[in-house]
């Protein structure tokens, strides 16, 4: 696919007046803001100033059922759109009635009545996302596409490369669209990208890349149109837009580093006064008429700015601001199979279910499969999960069942495959998606802590992804295959963090975790997969999150953790009973968040002396925060300090011997807990 030749018959019944006054839009807007910077009553402006042809034109040219992901310099997909101008003009001067409520700026918020998704601050992550929703569309057979802007310097990112190659992958119909403006911030395009081109990418992901004259907007109107068919029947297009940027990189950092003449040339290119030659030279739009479209424009766009600008600033409460952080969560299935255990033994099951002895992983198993039985648009995606069944067989067996369209496997790319599960969510369909191995979620980070765990909290958009996570030692893995990184994601508000430690609460908590529309992290021990059973409810249930469990009661010491932690402390009690006659509690977190502080300081109140446990390290484990928690709520409770048992702050070492006898915590449970009992 080549670019095609400019024209400006670009289509049907072409309304010349209407293109002229939507490209003309943003700019005026532009022009007042930067009047407005100059008079220092606005504190930051990001331009696109001299782009405008990119962005007018690419909203344009799509249809409006069509997702576009647009960046900071695409005022004019905004305004092409229609959104409120009251409420546009409000979110750019951060007063009250804008669309994010003050918790972000500019456009980094979505509108899903106009199929606007927003962006974040970190270049190319929404391109995944693009993948998601181009995904979404190919599984309902919608006629639609998803157009992902990026930056040319985004474009040396991996999310970049790794959306692209997904969505070739899967043919999804998905145009990315690189505006090359010839900077980054202050670095010319051509000292960070190495192709002249940044279209010959298209070339090593099998799809067609158009290079377009991102300046001339008939140009942008046919290339986007051309592309937009090719995407909803064949798959990828890369667009790159070649543009300038005749301002800073916002405002306050100055053009200094640009050369003069280069700026001058690139004016000579302005796509507002390309477009009025055209339309002049063709009859279709007379000079008179487009200076009374002007001033009609600066007038309302000087009313507009300083209505909003008198506008209250933006005010809130601490309980709404919390409250804005997760997006509300289904009740559990009544009754809960988790009644309060008579005597040490833990696990019994819901009276109202026949209770089976059941493997971790076949609970596991089970409450997945129940999740995708109770949703047909439920999605699993992950590396070898399909007819492999994944690295530990969890899904073995899933695709006979539900069909390779809902059980995915994807390419080695944590990002993409996560900003992936964010843009099915987006549209609805709830997303599973399986790391190989909890470590390898580093390479997923900044989907997991920057995109999905802010989205609701910044514009109200709920994602339903479950990111499944074995994690955790004690099997000789070495450093890269045994770590616990739970404390990650409970120190980011908007994530939700699920340990389970037996087969009942993996079961049920992981269908709670599908059906939240919040993103989870669900945690599950690979040591406990094949070497734990319990008795398991045959039917299909849910656990709330927030709860925690006694797994066995005592009243001389509280022992407090999670996950295989609760096993370590079930077999000290067994012994400290047999031993010593000493009665220990075990209290099963469950869930690090939301956590349960009400049962431990109910607890406490009993026992009058804490222990807190876990597999992770020490320095910064979550431990950390229950016995900070607990010593504000429950300090005068206490016979003895809180004590802590932990890993050793180390990488967890290969050789069993190291792991189990210096690294591990549960090699120094014992003598702490003798500690704790003798103070």
């Amino acid at each position: 696919m080549s670019s095609p030749e400019s024209s400006v018959n670009t289509g049907p019944a072409l309304d010349a007046e209407a293109l002229f006054r939507a490209l003309l839009e943003p700019r005026v807007i532009e022009e007042k803001m930067l009047t407005l910077i100059r008079q220092g009553r606005i504190a930051k402006w990001f331009s696109g100033y001299g782009q405008e042809a990119v962005a007018t034109g690419t909203a344009w040219a799509l249809d409006d059922r069509d997702y576009i992901l647009p960046m900071h310099r695409n005022l004019g997909v905004w305004t092409t759109r229609d959104v409120d101008r009251e409420r546009l003009f409000c979110q750019l001067m951060g007063k009250k009635g804008g669309f994010t409520n003050g918790r972000d700026r500019t456009f980094h918020f979505g509108l899903p009545e106009k199929n606007l998704v927003g962006m974040i601050s970190h270049m190319a992550a929404m391109l995944p996302v693009a993948c998601g929703l181009g995904q979404a569309v190919r599984f309902r057979e919608a006629d639609r596409v998803a157009c992902a802007f990026c930056g040319d310097g985004g474009t040396r990112e991996g999310d970049f490369h790794e959306a692209l190659n997904l969505a070739s992958v899967w043919d999804l119909p998905v145009l990315f669209l690189v505006e090359n403006n010839g900077y980054g911030l202050s670095t010319p395009t051509d000292e960070a990208v190495a192709p002249d081109d940044i279209a010959d990418a298209a070339a090593g992901y099998d799809m067609p890349g158009m290079i377009v004259d991102g300046n001339d907007v008939f140009a942008v109107i046919e290339a986007v149109r051309e592309a937009r068919a090719h995407a909803r029947t064949e798959g990828p297009v890369l667009l790159e837009m070649k543009t300038f940027r005749v301002r800073g990189h916002e405002e306050a950092s100055g053009t200094a580093y640009v050369p003069d003449e280069l700026i001058e040339e690139w004016k000579e290119k302005d796509p507002l006064d390309r477009f009025a030659a055209r339309v002049r030279e063709e009859g279709l739009l007379g000079a008179d008429r487009m200076e009374s479209i002007r001033a009609e424009l600066e007038s309302a766009v000087d009313e507009l700015a300083e209505w909003a600008l008198d506008r209250p600033a933006v005010t809130s409460t601490p309980e709404a601001e919390r409250d804005a952080v997760f997006a509300p969560s289904p009740d559990p299935d009544p009754p809960s199979p988790d009644p309060d255990p008579p005597s040490p033994d833990a696990d019994p099951p819901s009276p109202d279910a026949d209770p089976e002895e059941t493997r971790f992983i076949d609970a596991l198993q089970d409450g997945l499969r129940a999740a995708m039985r109770d949703d047909d648009e439920v999605i699993v995606m992950g590396q070898d999960i399909a007819e492999y069944g994944g690295a530990f067989k969890v899904t073995d067996g899933f695709v006979d069942e539900f069909g390779s369209e809902r059980v995915r496997n994807t390419p080695i790319i944590e990002d993409g495959a996560l900003g992936a599960g964010m843009g099915l969510s987006i549209e609805g369909l709830p997303a599973v998606v399986e790391m190989q191995y909890a470590d390898f979620i580093s390479c997923g980070f900044n989907q997991t802590v920057n995109n999905l765990a802010t989205t609701h909290y910044r514009w109200g958009q709920p994602v339903n992804v479950t990111i499944r996570a074995p994690f955790g030692g004690g099997i000789g893995a070495g450093p890269f295959h045994s770590q616990s990184r739970e404390a990650w994601f409970a120190h980011t508000p908007g994530l939700k963090v699920v340990v389970p430690a037996t087969p009942r609460d993996a079961k049920g908590l992981l269908r709670t975790a599908v059906a939240d529309p919040n993103p989870v992290l669900f945690f599950e021990h690979k040591k406990l997969y094949r070497s734990v059973r319990g008795a398991v409810p045959t039917e299909a249930y849910t656990l709330p999150f927030g709860e925690a469990r006694v797994a066995r009661k005592g009243a001389d010491a509280t022992i407090v953790t999670y996950g295989v932690g609760v096993h370590w402390a079930l077999a000290e009690a067994e012994h400290q009973a047999e031993a010593n006659g000493v009665e220990l509690e075990v209290v099963d977190l469950r869930t690090l968040v939301p956590w349960d502080r009400e049962t431990v300081r109910q607890s406490l109140d009993k026992t009058n002396r804490l222990l807190v446990l876990h597999e992770a390290s020490r320095t910064a484990g979550f431990g950390a925060e229950v016995a900070a928690e607990l010593g504000e709520i429950g300090f005068e409770l206490l016979d003895a300090p809180i004590t802590r048992v932990a890993a050793e702050d180390l990488p967890v070492p290969n050789a069993k011997p190291l792991e189990d006898e210096i690294f591990s915590a549960e090699a120094r449970l014992r003598p702490k807990v003798e500690d704790l009992l003798a103070f």
